[in-house]
Formats: structure tokens, sequence, C-alpha cells
């Protein structure tokens, strides 16, 4: 059955989001402001702090940045009903809308901006669409639990993006960068991917928390209980996700402060169809997932898991295959930057919507109960 949105169980939801609204929930846009300046004032006339930062690789994975998401990612997987996972991997509806929204209409949108507004600049075009083929694995996690959505569905659909993303990206990669625009009369690219780069991005960035996260509740659980776990466990560990990225913002940015400040109109280039795509991507998602009738947790989780992108495994590809001096590369780096202050306002847009939405009845915004 599904629970109206009237019952008592959808007002203690809706209490229950107004609640956990703490100080930093309610002035995040102001610390990610915040954040991205103090990490281009940083960049910018720091650069001994830059260089430091730059330097602590392995490979091409910046280990700041690691520690950042695995701190940010590792509050939301612990937070994760594993044991109640069957909700969501019989839903086929989710299941194909998502599957659809991100191995073809993501990257076929991407492509086609890329090539829209960038026709005279083929290393950022190239780069555009090296990040349009990185679904997101990895920050989307934390949009979609600022956004209420669905947890469960969010770690089943990141784990299909990223068994996706192994096996699919270098004959996408190929495909968008050769064979399409061959057959459209346009400049083609020869390139190779690294089959390991993608598994190292994804065993990385997803697999080490989610294995962190689902045996801390596994052992949670079964040492202490359900209401300590969730009542007085999470929320100790709770804020660490937003410190997680405040920290990730500073240091994305103080690693690119100098190249931003110094070539601003490269930036507002780039900047312009990723802010084109991520608005697209996101309404089609939401607008689908609502036809759907997915109920609004799934639905604002389908939108942010199509929305995002796998910014270090876009880094990664352009900086191994064109170099890190590249215009791809600049393409990969400039991604996150843009994507983290639309992402974060698609949340507000995505709460709105769960508002307006409940008290027209228009569709459940409680999860759908079988």
């Amino acid at each position: 059955m599904t629970i109206p949105a009237s019952s008592p169980s959808a007002r203690a939801d809706e209490e229950a989001v107004l609640r956990r609204l703490s100080v930093l929930d309610r002035f995040l846009p102001l610390w990610i402001l915040a954040a991205m300046a103090a990490g281009l004032l940083i960049g910018r006339y720091l650069p001994g702090v830059q260089t430091g930062l730059d330097a602590v690789k392995v490979g091409q994975t910046s280990l700041p940045i690691a520690l950042g998401l695995l701190l940010m990612m590792y509050p939301v997987l612990a937070k994760v009903k594993y044991e109640d996972m069957g909700h969501v991997t019989g839903d086929r509806r989710l299941l194909w809308l998502s599957i659809v929204l991100n191995w073809v209409i993501g990257p076929a949108l991407m492509f086609t901006l890329a090539w829209v507004f960038l026709p005279d600049q083929p290393a950022f075009r190239t780069g555009l669409i090296v990040i349009g083929l990185a679904r997101c694995i990895a920050m989307v996690l934390i949009w979609n639990d600022l956004a209420c959505g669905d947890g469960e569905a969010a770690v089943l659909l990141v784990a299909i993006n990223s068994l996706f993303q192994i096996v699919a990206y270098a004959l996408l990669g190929t495909f968008y960068l050769t064979i399409l625009p061959g057959w459209l009369g346009l400049d083609t690219q020869d390139v190779t991917f690294s089959t390991w780069e993608i598994t190292k991005a994804v065993l990385i960035f997803l697999g080490i928390p989610l294995v962190a996260g689902y045996l801390t509740r596994r052992i949670g659980l079964r040492r202490k209980g359900r209401d300590w776990y969730e009542s007085k466990f999470l929320p100790r560990i709770g804020p660490f996700a937003l410190y997680g990225l405040l920290f990730t913002i500073v240091v994305m940015f103080a690693l690119q402060g100098d190249a931003i400040l110094s070539d601003p109109l490269s930036v507002v280039q780039i900047a312009i169809p990723l802010l084109v795509y991520f608005a697209l991507m996101w309404s089609v998602s939401f607008f689908l997932g609502v036809r759907a009738h997915l109920g609004y947790p799934k639905t604002a989780t389908v939108a942010f898991t199509a929305a995002g992108n796998n910014f270090e495994l876009a880094i990664a590809v352009s900086i191994g295959v064109w170099g890190v001096t590249s215009g791809q590369a600049l393409a990969g780096v400039i991604g996150p930057l843009i994507e983290v202050p639309a992402l974060v306002a698609l949340v507000y847009v995505s709460l709105w919507l769960r508002r307006r939405m409940q008290s027209s009845g228009r569709f459940d915004t409680a999860r759908e109960v079988t």
C-alpha cells in the first residue's frame, strides 16, 4: 500500500525533516560559498599550500580529495538500511529509468552541448564529453541525502552505475569521440582509456566507504541494537558528511585557484554548457520520475544520480590521456567546481517541490510500502 500524504506517518516524516535542519544544514549554501572562497584564496595567494596538496597523490588520485570524499560518504552509507533494500531491487521502473538516463540520455546530452557551445574549442569540448561519460558514484549520495531522497535506492543506483562504468566507459568514449563524430562529419579523436583507472576510481570512491558503512551498520545493530544505532550513533557521525564536503570543496578550489583566477574566460566557456547540462538533466529526470509515479524519495534519487558526474574519474582520465596541463584536464577540474553549487541549488529546488507537491496531493512524499 501507499502511505497517504496526509497520514500521521507522512506528517511525522515532515517534522523529522525540519528537526534535522541544524545550523550547519540551514546555512549550508553560506558555508559552501565560504569554502569556495577560502579555497580560491589559498590557491591564489598561498602557492606553497597548493603545491603541498597537489604533491600528495597516488597515481593521479589526490589523497586530500579522496580523504574528504570518504569522510563525506561514510556517514551517509552508514545510515543506509541495507536490510530493507528489497523495496528498490524489485522496482523495474526505477532501475530502467536510471539506466536510460545515465547511460543513454546523459552522455548524448553532454555531447550535444559540448559541440553547440564549444565548436571551436576541441580540448574543452573533449573534456566535457569525458565528464558526461563519467556517471556519479560518490558525491551524489550526499546531495540525495540532503534532498531527503531514498538512501537505499541511491546506493543501488550508484552500484549499478559503477558496474556500467567499468564495462561501458571505454566503449562509450570511443563512440562519442571517434565513431559518432565521424558519422556526423565532425572532428574525431583516437583515444585509449585505461580500464584499471576506471576500476580504481570505483574501488576507492565507492568500495571503501560502502564496505565501511555496511560493516558499521551490521556490527552496530547486532551489538547495540537499532534504537541506540539510529538515535545516538548516527546523529553523532552525521555532521561529518558535511564537514567532509566542505573540506573537499576547499581542497578542490585550492588546487585550481590559480588556474581559475588567471583564466576566467576559459572558466566561463566551460561553465555555461555545464550549467545547462545540470539544469536540463535534473529537470528531465525529475519530470520522468514524477510521470513514472515513483514517489518523491525515489524521484529525487533518480534526478540526482542522473545529474551528477564522477569528476574524480573524469580528471584522472583527462590527465592520463592528454596531460595535466591540457584543456581536457582543465575542463575536468572545473566540472566539480560548477557541479557543487549547481547541485546544492537543485537540492533546495527539490525540497521546495517536495513541499509543493505534498500540499497539492500530486504524489506521495513518503516511501511506498508494500
